[in-house]
């Protein structure tokens, strides 16, 4: 979804072009989460830090400067130094002390224009400014209220009532009190009137150099970097001197995405829901929104700072650049034999010949045995990571014995299905932020069942709000349509199920032979990608189709709708992903000589069944796609009579790892033979953040 970028200098000398570059730079790092206009706000010139006590100086500060446009960052970049060259700014100009904010916006509310573009202003003046992240759900009425107030919009967003609102709650703060009233007075009163999932950048000419960001359900990270010579990195920054005011030099950065982060610092903050971080005179304080506090009460809340650690980034900038690939896309189908190896590191154990071999989970240690006696185990997800668990489900079943059931997350939420105390509910989520999985979460909580989190985002908020949980140490997955995620998703979940399972006595020989094929996942999967080539020339032939049928049954029904899933996204074709069984029931009738059907019959327990669907296909002159183990040319096509995909036989449990892989490589070729965009798909962002 939409993406929030800021970055300010303190004590550090930064030329307007340079702090323009860094903005620039940091939205180009969330261009993937998906956008349609962009935006940046800039100081139109250098203002005197010691005016930034007095909300009264503000007349001596110019407003800022606000760049919008629809269309891609390039777009943005080009306007603004068009507009630059048509006016007398200096972009050499230098600045001791400067606070920019950036956005790249999805749209939600109102078509993609610069009006509707970020930042939203407060009005003439620019007064305030704001970045969202998010839908404030009760907009309509704040707009109302404003408006009665003499306010006037010019956005159709929701977001327009966020500065509006601060200007509102400044104006009459400053009638009724005399004393001064502070940024974060301001934002926390705001922030009692929203409703609604936000991330917020605030930025006034009433507080020059000084920036506040709070959140509510978006993500939204804190960037720390130092730059005193021979401080450690390693301890540059001790919880103290990181909440106290001080004159070192640093710079610091709020991104929505830690990817925006890694090439400037390591060191970051995980920004909780409820809290409001404020930038000012080199500090940084955090206070904590208390929503009782100045309900009944004139004056603005002043609420007290708490002390947060910094993290450390695990992750390097190699992992964000496309290497020696065309796409990310292409670049994470092709890491994928190394993304399964580092998930599975240190978690499989296969000793000598008198040992067992076994599954450690360090997140679900100590929760294990509650899983074991739960009354049923529900997986919880949306999309791809929902197929990740599909597939998943029937080996959990057969290894644990506990009934499996799958929820889409917003159903789930629409229907307020039963979740009870005795069940154990598994929540995944590539970004652990999508927003329909975290209200799940928390309506399971509040039905008290045992909630464990599956997602690749360490420290995000499934991850944070979970019982327990495993990351799936995929690495860093730019591409909107998730590839490798979803195959460590599954081996995730394949070891959840032997981990379960793993004191079952009658199990053990099944155990052992899928903690083998695990073992040896990496290599099938490189050897499945050398049909790179022939997937290319299929997508050649299906370039110019409108549609595409994919048939799957047991194991790889979930193959089926993540390859349907993949077509469509990706590709812009309208695909399908059907049942085997449920051929007979309806889809039948689409059968003609005409429409291309791909039908997985990889050797499993249900082989028998596919090749029945592929004869009564091709009685009906189906023009058919078969997937099928290497050797079963012969069983699934006699005579040459369909187009074969041969791959390698693994465990039936993890066969749908090694079948994604042709349909992922069909997806990337016909995107790029048909000429859209791989990476950034039309209308779809890489993390779902609002509802």
């Amino acid at each position: 979804m939409c993406g929030i970028f800021a970055y300010l200098n303190y004590n550090v000398n930064k030329e307007r072009r340079y702090i323009l570059q860094v903005l620039f730079n940091g939205l180009r790092r969330l261009e993937y989460r998906g956008y349609d206009s962009a935006g940046v706000s800039i100081d139109s010139s250098s203002s005197d830090s010691s005016s930034s006590s007095s909300s009264q100086n503000y007349i001596f500060c110019p407003p800022p400067l606000v760049f919008r446009r629809e269309g891609n960052i390039e777009s943005l970049v080009k306007s603004v130094y068009q507009e630059v060259s048509e006016t007398d700014l200096n972009l050499e100009e230098s600045f001791s002390i400067h606070a920019g904010i950036a956005h790249t916006r999805w749209a939600t509310h109102g078509e993609p224009a610069p009006r509707n573009s970020h930042p939203q202003s407060s009005g003439d003046g620019n007064e305030f400014l704001v970045v969202h992240n998010g839908v404030i759900t009760n907009y309509e009425v704040l707009k109302e209220t404003l408006v009665r107030h003499g306010f006037t919009f010019e956005s159709e967003t929701d977001t327009e009532v966020i500065p509006k609102l601060a200007k509102f709650v400044f104006d009459k703060a400053n009638e009724e009190d005399d004393q001064t009233v502070t940024f974060s007075q301001v934002v926390l009163e705001v922030m009692r009137h929203l409703e609604g999932a936000y991330a917020l950048i605030f930025k006034s000419r009433h507080y020059p150099n000084e920036l506040i960001a709070c959140k509510r359900g978006s993500p939204l990270l804190l960037g720390v970097k130092e730059l005193m010579e021979g401080r450690s990195n390693g301890s540059a920054f001790h919880d103290e001197k990181f909440l106290s005011k001080n004159d070192f030099p640093k710079e610091l950065f709020l991104s929505s995405d830690a990817n925006a982060l890694v090439e400037h610092t390591k060191k970051v903050l995980v920004i909780e829901d409820g809290e409001v971080v404020h930038l000012k005179d080199g500090g940084v304080s955090i206070l904590k929104f208390d929503d009782d506090k100045g309900k009944h009460g004139r004056s603005l809340s002043r609420p007290a700072s708490v002390q947060r650690a910094l993290s450390v980034l695990e992750m390097e900038v190699e992992q964000i650049n496309k290497g020696n690939y065309e796409h990310y896309m292409q670049k994470e189908i092709h890491e994928q034999p190394e993304s399964l190896k580092t998930t599975m590191r240190g978690r499989l154990i296969r000793g000598g010949s008198c040992k067992a071999k076994t599954v450690l989970l360090g997140g679900l240690k100590d929760h294990l045995k509650t899983i074991r006696r739960s009354r049923r185990i529900v997986f919880i997800g949306c999309g791809t990571s929902y197929n990740a668990a599909l597939a998943a489900r029937p080996i959990l079943e057969e290894l644990s014995g506990v009934p499996v059931t799958m929820e889409i997350a917003s159903d789930l939420l629409d229907r307020q299905g039963p979740i009870y105390r005795e069940d154990t509910a598994v929540f995944v989520s590539q970004s652990g932020e999508t927003a329909d999985t975290l209200l799940a979460l928390e309506y399971a909580l509040e039905n008290g069942a045992l909630c464990v989190g599956i997602t690749n985002t360490v420290g995000s908020a499934i991850a944070r709000h979970t019982h327990c949980g495993i990351h799936i140490n995929a690495g860093c997955e730019i591409g909107v349509a998730s590839t490798k995620a979803y195959t460590s998703q599954i081996v995730v979940m394949a070891m959840l199920a032997l981990a379960i399972g793993g004191d079952t006595i009658s199990n053990q020989a099944r155990r052992e032979a899928i903690i083998d094929g695990l073992f040896d996942l990496p290599n099938n999967v490189r050897e499945v990608l050398k049909l790179d080539q022939e997937m290319k020339d299929l997508a050649k032939l299906l370039v110019a189709e409108q549609s595409l049928l994919v048939f799957g049954r047991g194991y790889n029904y979930a193959t089926a709708l993540e390859g349907a899933l993949k077509v469509k996204e990706v590709a812009l074709m309208h695909s399908e992903g059907i049942l085997a069984g449920e051929m007979k029931h309806g889809p039948l009738a689409l059968v003609d000589e005409n429409l291309p059907i791909v039908v997985i019959a990889t050797r499993d327990a249900c082989f028998s069944k596919q090749q029945s669907v592929i004869q009564q296909l091709h009685a009906r002159k189906g023009r058919l796609i078969v997937m099928c183990s290497k050797g079963d040319a012969n069983a699934v096509g006699p005579g040459g009579s369909c187009r074969v995909i041969e791959v390698p036989q693994v465990e039936d449990c993890l066969q749908p790892v090694v079948n994604i892989i042709p349909l992922q490589l069909l997806a990337y070729h016909l995107t790029v033979l048909r000429g859209f965009n791989v990476d950034q798909p039309r209308n779809l962002a890489k993390s779902v953040t609002t509802q």
